[in-house]
């Protein structure tokens, strides 16, 4: 995956590629009611978007001010590209500049190998959001 492929921006820049993303993975593939998907939150987050080579969206991912990141998402025909590995590198990278020392997340638990894989470490029992199993999971840099 190209770095350049993926865009860092605003969630007025943003929003309906992100969203083109996140409906089609969290909402139809992992049937998360949509209104828990949409949060006050998008709006405060810097967003990144990954294309593919036609300029469709392929993967987002979204850093909250206190250094969460959260809504990462990879449409089921990009996945094992490396293109939400780079999304995610984009965004600490991001947390980084701004002077934060760690990012932190809540993985689904199918995803847990994947953080695991990127450097961070497992916190806490297992917990569900939306009807999905999740654990809290930290990097440090």
């Amino acid at each position: 995956m190209n770095d350049k492929n993926i865009v860092l921006g605003d969630w007025t820049s943003l929003q309906k590629d992100a969203q083109t993303v996140r409906y089609a993975v969290f909402v139809i593939e992992q049937k998360i009611p949509a209104d828990l998907e949409w949060d006050a939150m998008d709006a405060v987050c810097l967003h990144a978007v990954a294309y593919d080579d036609n300029q469709q969206p392929t993967g987002t991912g979204r850093l909250l001010p206190d250094g969460h990141i959260g809504r990462m998402a990879v449409m089921q025909s990009a996945r094992g590209t490396g293109i939400g590995a780079a999304i995610l590198r984009q965004l600490m990278e991001q947390a980084k500049l701004r002077g934060q020392h760690a990012v932190q997340l809540n993985a689904q638990i199918t995803a847990e190998s994947f953080y695991l894989r990127e450097g961070f470490s497992r916190e806490g029992a297992l917990f569900e959001e939306a009807g999905i199993a999740h654990v809290h999971m930290t990097h440090h840099f």
